[in-house]
Protein backbone atom coordinates (compact mmCIF):
# COMPACT_ATOMS: atom_id res chain seq x y z
CA UNK A 1 0.00 0.00 0.00
CA UNK A 2 1.43 3.25 -0.50
CA UNK A 3 2.97 5.09 1.83
CA UNK A 4 3.87 1.95 3.88
CA UNK A 5 7.07 0.17 4.13
CA UNK A 6 8.95 -2.31 6.20
CA UNK A 7 10.71 -1.26 9.31
CA UNK A 8 14.49 -2.03 8.96
CA UNK A 9 15.14 -4.86 11.09
CA UNK A 10 17.35 -2.54 13.30
CA UNK A 11 14.09 -0.54 14.55
CA UNK A 12 11.48 -3.45 14.28
CA UNK A 13 10.24 -4.52 17.47
CA UNK A 14 12.17 -7.62 19.17
CA UNK A 15 10.53 -10.89 19.11
CA UNK A 16 8.89 -11.49 22.56
CA UNK A 17 8.21 -8.01 23.16
CA UNK A 18 4.47 -7.36 24.14
CA UNK A 19 2.95 -4.25 22.63
CA UNK A 20 1.90 -1.67 24.64
CA UNK A 21 -0.82 -2.31 27.27
CA UNK A 22 -0.17 -6.45 26.52
CA UNK A 23 1.01 -9.08 29.39
CA UNK A 24 4.30 -8.57 30.02
CA UNK A 25 4.78 -4.95 28.51
CA UNK A 26 7.52 -3.32 28.43
CA UNK A 27 7.68 1.01 27.83
CA UNK A 28 8.68 2.02 24.55
CA UNK A 29 9.52 5.60 25.20
CA UNK A 30 11.86 6.89 27.42
CA UNK A 31 10.12 9.93 28.81
CA UNK A 32 10.08 10.86 32.47
CA UNK A 33 7.59 9.71 34.57
CA UNK A 34 5.96 12.63 35.11
CA UNK A 35 5.22 12.90 31.20
CA UNK A 36 2.94 9.60 31.99
CA UNK A 37 -0.31 8.85 34.07
CA UNK A 38 -0.37 6.71 37.21
CA UNK A 39 -3.28 5.55 38.79
CA UNK A 40 -3.39 6.49 42.33
CA UNK A 41 -6.67 5.55 44.38
CA UNK A 42 -7.93 9.35 43.58
CA UNK A 43 -6.88 9.71 40.06
CA UNK A 44 -8.04 6.74 37.62
CA UNK A 45 -10.14 6.18 34.42
CA UNK A 46 -12.70 6.02 35.84
CA UNK A 47 -12.41 8.86 38.45
CA UNK A 48 -15.12 12.05 37.79
CA UNK A 49 -14.86 15.77 37.97
CA UNK A 50 -16.80 18.42 37.02
CA UNK A 51 -16.86 22.52 37.46
CA UNK A 52 -18.58 23.93 40.87
CA UNK A 53 -21.72 26.02 39.29
CA UNK A 54 -19.66 28.86 40.31
CA UNK A 55 -16.51 27.84 38.13
CA UNK A 56 -18.97 26.44 35.46
CA UNK A 57 -19.86 30.09 34.85
CA UNK A 58 -16.01 31.38 35.10
CA UNK A 59 -15.20 28.25 32.15
CA UNK A 60 -18.20 30.05 30.10
CA UNK A 61 -16.58 33.52 30.43
CA UNK A 62 -13.42 32.10 29.95
CA UNK A 63 -14.67 30.10 26.60
CA UNK A 64 -16.39 33.86 25.71
CA UNK A 65 -13.33 35.50 24.56
CA UNK A 66 -12.31 33.25 22.26
CA UNK A 67 -14.24 32.89 18.51
CA UNK A 68 -16.55 29.70 18.63
CA UNK A 69 -13.61 28.02 16.16
CA UNK A 70 -10.60 28.78 18.21
CA UNK A 71 -12.27 27.69 21.63
CA UNK A 72 -8.80 25.50 21.94
CA UNK A 73 -6.84 28.75 23.15
CA UNK A 74 -8.80 28.41 26.63
CA UNK A 75 -7.45 25.46 27.55
CA UNK A 76 -4.68 26.71 29.70
CA UNK A 77 -6.77 28.95 31.78
CA UNK A 78 -9.39 26.09 31.73
CA UNK A 79 -6.71 23.75 33.35
CA UNK A 80 -5.82 26.38 35.66
CA UNK A 81 -9.37 27.16 36.87
CA UNK A 82 -9.98 23.00 37.38
CA UNK A 83 -6.41 22.75 39.17
CA UNK A 84 -7.68 25.71 41.57
CA UNK A 85 -10.72 23.95 42.12
CA UNK A 86 -8.88 20.32 42.86
CA UNK A 87 -6.65 21.46 45.51
CA UNK A 88 -3.85 22.58 43.12
CA UNK A 89 -3.46 19.37 40.91
CA UNK A 90 -5.20 17.89 38.02
CA UNK A 91 -6.23 14.76 37.92
CA UNK A 92 -6.63 13.14 34.72
CA UNK A 93 -10.83 13.45 34.64
CA UNK A 94 -10.19 17.32 35.28
CA UNK A 95 -8.32 17.12 31.72
CA UNK A 96 -11.02 15.40 30.10
CA UNK A 97 -13.28 17.36 31.08
CA UNK A 98 -11.38 20.19 29.87
CA UNK A 99 -11.08 18.68 26.80
CA UNK A 100 -14.93 18.02 26.46
CA UNK A 101 -15.55 22.14 27.27
CA UNK A 102 -12.99 22.90 24.06
CA UNK A 103 -14.40 20.13 21.95
CA UNK A 104 -10.42 19.09 21.44
CA UNK A 105 -9.14 15.13 21.94
CA UNK A 106 -7.76 14.76 25.35
CA UNK A 107 -4.56 14.18 24.01
CA UNK A 108 -4.57 17.91 22.92
CA UNK A 109 -5.41 18.75 26.84
CA UNK A 110 -2.36 16.53 27.91
CA UNK A 111 0.01 18.32 25.42
CA UNK A 112 -0.58 21.22 27.36
CA UNK A 113 -0.91 20.04 30.76
CA UNK A 114 2.80 17.70 30.78
CA UNK A 115 4.83 20.61 29.04
CA UNK A 116 3.90 23.71 31.36
CA UNK A 117 5.37 23.58 35.01
CA UNK A 118 2.64 25.45 36.26
CA UNK A 119 0.24 22.27 36.24
CA UNK A 120 0.97 19.71 38.71
CA UNK A 121 -0.77 16.28 37.74
CA UNK A 122 0.26 15.06 41.36
CA UNK A 123 -1.24 15.68 44.71
CA UNK A 124 0.45 18.91 46.27
CA UNK A 125 0.72 20.04 49.93
CA UNK A 126 -1.59 22.74 50.84
CA UNK A 127 1.35 25.25 50.64
CA UNK A 128 3.11 24.45 47.22
CA UNK A 129 6.83 26.23 47.48
CA UNK A 130 8.79 26.76 44.20
CA UNK A 131 12.09 27.41 45.17
CA UNK A 132 14.11 29.54 42.64
CA UNK A 133 17.44 28.07 42.00
CA UNK A 134 18.99 29.64 39.08
CA UNK A 135 21.91 31.74 39.44
CA UNK A 136 20.74 34.81 41.02
CA UNK A 137 19.05 33.15 43.68
CA UNK A 138 22.29 30.47 44.12
CA UNK A 139 24.15 32.42 44.68
CA UNK A 140 22.72 34.76 46.82
CA UNK A 141 22.08 31.81 49.08
CA UNK A 142 19.28 29.47 47.65
CA UNK A 143 21.12 26.34 48.58
CA UNK A 144 20.89 27.29 52.51
CA UNK A 145 17.00 28.17 51.95
CA UNK A 146 16.75 24.79 50.73
CA UNK A 147 18.57 23.02 53.23
CA UNK A 148 16.48 24.53 55.61
CA UNK A 149 13.29 23.67 54.59
CA UNK A 150 14.47 20.35 54.07
CA UNK A 151 15.63 20.61 57.85
CA UNK A 152 13.16 21.84 59.02
CA UNK A 153 10.20 19.78 57.22
CA UNK A 154 11.77 16.45 56.90
CA UNK A 155 11.39 16.08 53.22
CA UNK A 156 13.86 16.56 49.91
CA UNK A 157 13.08 18.32 47.21
CA UNK A 158 10.04 16.73 44.82
CA UNK A 159 8.40 15.95 48.73
CA UNK A 160 5.63 16.25 50.03
CA UNK A 161 5.67 16.57 54.52
CA UNK A 162 3.56 13.77 56.28
CA UNK A 163 1.20 16.17 57.44
CA UNK A 164 0.36 17.19 53.91
CA UNK A 165 0.71 20.15 54.30
CA UNK A 166 4.33 21.14 52.29
CA UNK A 167 5.64 20.42 48.90
CA UNK A 168 8.85 21.10 47.84
CA UNK A 169 9.52 21.52 44.09
CA UNK A 170 13.33 23.62 42.76
CA UNK A 171 12.72 25.66 40.00
CA UNK A 172 13.97 28.11 37.26
CA UNK A 173 14.04 31.57 37.13
CA UNK A 174 11.26 33.21 39.13
CA UNK A 175 12.17 36.50 37.94
CA UNK A 176 12.52 38.06 41.44
CA UNK A 177 16.15 38.84 41.08
CA UNK A 178 16.95 41.63 42.79
CA UNK A 179 15.23 39.89 45.75
CA UNK A 180 17.13 36.84 45.72
CA UNK A 181 17.11 34.17 47.58
CA UNK A 182 13.05 33.40 47.52
CA UNK A 183 10.15 31.37 46.55
CA UNK A 184 6.84 31.24 45.23
CA UNK A 185 4.19 29.63 47.27
CA UNK A 186 0.95 29.02 46.01
CA UNK A 187 0.28 32.32 44.27
CA UNK A 188 2.83 34.54 46.59
CA UNK A 189 6.07 35.82 46.50
CA UNK A 190 8.45 35.15 49.28
CA UNK A 191 11.98 37.19 48.96
CA UNK A 192 15.18 38.73 50.40
CA UNK A 193 15.25 35.30 52.96
CA UNK A 194 17.73 33.90 54.95
CA UNK A 195 17.36 29.99 56.99
CA UNK A 196 15.72 31.82 59.74
CA UNK A 197 13.13 34.17 57.87
CA UNK A 198 12.32 30.48 55.58
CA UNK A 199 11.47 28.56 59.34
CA UNK A 200 9.54 31.84 60.49
CA UNK A 201 7.62 31.57 57.43
CA UNK A 202 7.10 28.06 57.65
CA UNK A 203 5.55 28.02 61.56
CA UNK A 204 3.39 31.03 60.24
CA UNK A 205 1.98 28.44 57.65
CA UNK A 206 1.68 25.50 60.09
CA UNK A 207 -0.88 27.45 62.08
CA UNK A 208 -2.53 28.76 58.95
CA UNK A 209 -1.27 32.05 59.39
CA UNK A 210 0.78 33.02 56.46
CA UNK A 211 2.35 36.44 56.53
CA UNK A 212 0.69 38.70 54.50
CA UNK A 213 1.78 40.11 50.88
CA UNK A 214 3.44 43.61 50.69
CA UNK A 215 1.20 46.34 48.89
CA UNK A 216 3.24 45.50 45.61
CA UNK A 217 1.71 41.81 46.13
CA UNK A 218 4.90 40.27 47.12
CA UNK A 219 6.28 40.36 50.67
CA UNK A 220 10.48 40.74 51.26
CA UNK A 221 11.46 39.28 54.48
CA UNK A 222 13.70 41.64 55.18
CA UNK A 223 11.37 44.50 56.19
CA UNK A 224 11.89 46.73 53.11
CA UNK A 225 9.22 47.38 50.19
CA UNK A 226 9.13 45.71 46.41
CA UNK A 227 12.81 45.98 45.53
CA UNK A 228 13.99 49.27 47.03
CA UNK A 229 17.56 49.29 48.72
CA UNK A 230 18.12 50.31 52.07
CA UNK A 231 18.45 53.78 51.18
CA UNK A 232 14.70 53.60 49.85
CA UNK A 233 13.21 54.92 46.83
CA UNK A 234 15.57 56.96 45.58
CA UNK A 235 14.76 57.39 41.77
CA UNK A 236 11.33 58.15 39.68
CA UNK A 237 10.02 59.67 43.51
CA UNK A 238 6.71 61.39 41.53
CA UNK A 239 4.78 60.35 37.91
CA UNK A 240 6.72 62.03 35.55
CA UNK A 241 4.36 64.52 33.45
CA UNK A 242 3.76 64.45 29.75
CA UNK A 243 6.64 66.02 28.02
CA UNK A 244 6.11 69.69 26.31
CA UNK A 245 6.01 70.20 22.77
CA UNK A 246 9.01 72.30 21.37
CA UNK A 247 7.43 75.60 19.79
CA UNK A 248 9.77 74.53 16.57
CA UNK A 249 8.02 71.31 16.22
CA UNK A 250 5.29 69.63 14.82
CA UNK A 251 2.61 72.16 13.61
CA UNK A 252 0.04 69.96 12.01
CA UNK A 253 0.80 70.60 8.31
CA UNK A 254 3.24 68.18 7.77
CA UNK A 255 3.14 66.08 4.06
CA UNK A 256 3.23 62.54 4.88
CA UNK A 257 4.94 62.01 1.65
CA UNK A 258 8.03 64.12 2.69
CA UNK A 259 7.97 62.15 6.40
CA UNK A 260 8.87 58.68 4.67
CA UNK A 261 11.78 60.13 2.23
CA UNK A 262 12.92 62.19 5.11
CA UNK A 263 12.46 58.33 7.08
CA UNK A 264 14.09 56.55 4.07
CA UNK A 265 10.76 54.59 3.30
Amino acid sequence: MFGLRRLPRALARPSGVARAGGPGVRPLSNFHPLAQHVNTGDNTKETTFDFSPDNHLRAEHILGKYPANYKMSGIIPLLDLAQRQSGGWLPLAAMDKVAKYVGCAPMRVYEVATFYTMFNREQVGTYFIQLCGTTPCMVCGSEAIKKSIEDHLGIKEGETSKDGLFTLREVECLGACANAPMIQMNDDYYECLTPDSMVALLEACKKGEPHAMGRWGSLPMNGQVSCEGPAGKTSLASAPGPQPVRAEGFAGDVDPASVKAHMGY
